[in-house]
């Protein structure tokens, strides 16, 4: 425990006393974790088509660009998302990290402390990110405001938004302690799976002012090619831009099928590589095992986090630039962020270098064809080029930071995994029975995988994000989705052999 407690124990009293889904006192059976699981899960489903009341058709989503990472539905009472836990968590990693907040990790009471102003600071979060929304973006409508007046109808939005929220934190901590994996996880991967199905199957047609046609063809990659093969001759496919459309012209081309195929692959064999410590019980002889370290160590987190610290820069630069603008100095300054009218997405200033790439046309193809120029957005292509080098330096440093820390307040650090080892009964073989000697021999290995992994994770984002995904589901969409149902998957795996055999349970560090 640190020297001098944490002022952050001011806060005790209120953590102790604010209210939380309870932990089960034993073991909770395979079938109950389903059933919640699958409960959480369909809620989620209803919430994101259950629209906000009073809600004007001419409101701007603030988080367009990062819908996937922030989870929910543009629009409905689930439009916040998942955005206030995972900012609450970046704020509490960033302060402790840079030791403003002096609180050791290592100990139960501090982690406890940690863990339980998370939730307080949630909610705070919840009333920060709701409250902008009602001011120029999320907009009452008419009615509304007569029924109940701005203020009024602002009041009922925010509410509104204030209780989605809740219920998606309340859900991811039943996730967490009565059902399996988690809530945050298994709700992106809900809503990118949905973006991806949509992408492929969709018969709508790509804009639904208009009617259907060859310039306005399906908005699915399947309906879109056949339709375009059906209605367009040879000559046209070739010579009148018809191949151009279907392999390369969003939405949804067929490259960007093919990057999507490509990732799943990828992430498919990398959380398949491993590292394995042979381990033997210290008491029953012939009694070994191995501990598999996994070559993607930080899982998905830190790439969840860096995304979602760039949504909220991109939420404030729009605030300022827009809302706040008589602010001196920051205010409407646009070398922070230049937002065209109607746009949520930066246009110029330090933020447009901090605008992930999506699909080949928004980068590649403006540096090399004149059609595509308008990606540019009036800049040279070497900033276009300086821009993508920084995003990617950026974006990657901070998956590696994120993660390091992710390791630590999970209790996946050398120290707990050899408490953990210790406490089952196993040692390594060839080593004494000794935590400090574990501790040793694992920090050969965690640390150096802890940094590859969460650089790797980083990279796959930043490919699949240039190469661009089926159903804008961004390639951090895809990437964090694929590892979800992965370790879903293992996770399930995981408590039917503990049903089956519950001495292990002892081991997995449930008992």
């Amino acid at each position: 425990m640190a020297e001098e407690k944490s002022k952050l124990y001011v806060f005790k009293p209120i953590v102790e006393r604010w209210p939380a889904i309870k932990k089960p006192k034993g073991h909770v059976s395979f079938r109950t974790k389903i059933l919640w699981t699958g409960v959480c899960l369909v809620l989620y489903y209803i919430l994101t088509q259950i629209l906000i009341y009073g809600l004007s058709p001419d409101s701007i989503d603030m988080f367009s660009g990062f819908r996937v990472v922030f989870a929910g539905a543009s629009g409905s009472i689930m439009h916040l998302g998942i955005g206030p836990i995972v900012t609450a968590s970046i704020i509490l990693q960033l302060f402790v990290g840079a030791k403003l907040i002096n609180l050791d990790l290592q100990d139960e009471e501090d982690r406890a402390l940690y863990q339980g102003f998370q939730k307080v600071l949630v909610v705070v979060m919840i009333l920060i990110e709701a409250v902008p929304q009602v001011f120029g973006y999320l907009q009452p409508s008419d009615g509304l405001i007569n029924m109940a007046g701005m203020g009024g109808a602002r009041a009922i939005i925010v509410a509104q938004l204030f209780v989605g929220a809740m219920i998606v934190f309340w859900m991811d901590e039943v996730i967490s302690k009565w059902g399996i994996g988690s809530g945050i996880s298994l709700f992106i991967a809900a809503g990118v799976s949905n973006a991806i199905v949509t992408g492929m199957l969709s018969w709508l047609p790509a804009n639904q002012d208009l009617p259907l046609g060859v310039d306005n063809p399906p908005a699915g990659a399947i309906p879109k090619t056949v339709y375009l093969t059906q209605h367009l001759s040879i000559g046209e496919m070739v010579n009148g831009g018809g191949f151009e459309k279907i392999f390369i012209t969003p939405p949804n081309p067929i490259i960007a099928v093919l990057g999507t195929i490509v990732i799943f692959l990828f992430v498919v064999y990398a959380e398949s590589s491993r590292v394995e410590l042979p381990l033997a019980h210290g008491r029953v002889r012939g009694a070994r095992g191995r501990y598999p370290l996994r070559l993607m160590y930080s899982s998905n987190i830190p790439v969840i986090l860096m995304s979602a610290l760039m949504a909220n820069l991109n939420m404030f630069g729009l605030l300022l630039y827009t809302r706040l603008s008589n602010i001196p100095g920051i205010g409407g300054a646009w070398w922070i962020g230049k937002y065209l009218p109607g746009s949520t997405q930066p246009s110029a200033g330090a933020l447009w270098y901090l605008q992930r790439p999506n699909g080949l046309h928004t980068w590649l193809f403006p540096l090399i064809d004149p059609r595509y120029r308008g990606y540019l957005q009036d800049h040279e292509p070497w900033q276009l080029a300086l821009r993508l080098l920084i995003y990617g330096i950026v974006f990657i440093v901070g998956c590696i930071f994120f993660g390091k820390f992710w390791i630590e307040t999970t209790n996946m650090g050398p120290e707990a995994v050899a408490r953990q080892i210790q406490s089952s009964g196993m040692q390594i073989p060839g080593f004494r029975r000794d935590p400090r000697i574990v501790k040793k021999v694992l920090e050969r290995y965690i640390p150096a995988l802890t940094v590859t992994s969460a650089a790797l994770v980083g990279l796959l984002a930043l490919f699949a994000n240039l190469i661009g995904t089926v159903g804008n589901a961004t390639g951090t969409g895809v990437l964090l989705t694929v590892g979800i149902v992965i370790r879903l998957y293992e996770d399930i795996a995981k408590e039917q052999t503990m049903e089956m055999h519950p001495v292990l349970r002892k081991f997995m560090g449930v008992e």
